[in-house]
């Protein structure tokens, strides 16, 4: 739970969102649109030598203090814990994210089971980076139209839920109830190994109104209406601006680039 209501009053005003209501599914659709507008999935904190720290202080302390975002495991605990202290019902779901292989590791990724009294389940994700914009029906194996694509979400054989995205599998969850804790360890895989995405890549990436914005190293990336542009930042004081300008957070040093 957020510790006091000066904290979520924070969250909300990131996200420039009102406190709601009533915990309903329109709700729930707001806040998950508002949160994927204003807090960008990034994974600086790996190349800046900061540790991860999956604990409800620390996550609210990055993303309400030192104005960050993050990658799943902290983008998801932060966003769970304010739609508890709202009043919605949320469970912690393990996932595995495919691969040309299939699905990846255990608990490589972290979703939310949100469930709504009288609207059903839904799963709600802002750690994805590119995904749906709105919370996914769990009571239906219908294709769901969203502005990030047609998803469908179906479930397997072992009983987990397979979330596909234009006809392509994107994870794998379970449907076990998990706690934040339990995502540690590989998390700090994660933070450590040199066979991670997160270690061999740098990130930061922001829904816009119109597509999105990346900066991919000193790549900045930026879709609009489905059109794609690149340029490569020229210097140090470039990439900060960028930094500041589009995601809004300040650093006074840069991430180290990955090694290739």
């Amino acid at each position: 739970m957020c510790v006091d209501g000066a904290e979520v009053d924070a969250y909300l005003a990131r996200m420039g969102v009102a406190r709601p209501a009533r915990a309903d599914a329109a709700a729930l659709r707001e806040l998950q649109l508002r949160h994927l507008l204003s807090v960008p999935f990034e994974n600086l904190s790996i190349h800046l030598g900061e540790p991860i720290v999956l604990e409800p202080g620390a996550l609210r302390d990055k993303l309400l203090r030192r104005h960050r975002g993050g990658f799943c495991y902290e983008l998801n605990g932060a966003f769970a814990e304010l739609l508890s202290t709202l009043g919605f019902e949320v469970t912690l779901l393990a996932a595995r994210v495919f691969g040309d292989g299939g699905p990846g590791p255990p608990l490589d990724h972290l979703a939310l089971r949100v469930d709504v009294d009288g609207e059903g389940a839904w799963l709600a994700d802002v750690g994805f980076g590119r995904h749906s914009s709105y919370p996914l029906r769990l009571d239906t194996g219908a294709e769901q139209a969203d502005p990030g694509g047609t998803f469908r979400i179906a479930e397997t054989a072992d009983g987990d839920l397979d979330v596909i995205r234009d006809g392509q599998p994107q994870y794998r969850a379970e449907q076990r109830p998990r706690s934040l804790g339990d995502f540690e360890p590989t998390c700090w895989w994660q933070q450590t190994s040199p066979n991670s995405h997160f270690t061999r890549s740098l990130v930061c990436s922001l829904l816009t109104e119109h597509g999105r914005i990346t900066l991919s190293d000193r790549t900045l990336i930026r879709t609009t209406n489905g059109q794609r542009d690149e340029r490569t930042l020229s210097d140090d004081a470039e990439v900060l601006d960028a930094y500041r300008s589009h995601f809004g957070i300040v650093l006074d040093r840069l991430p180290t680039s990955p090694t290739p």
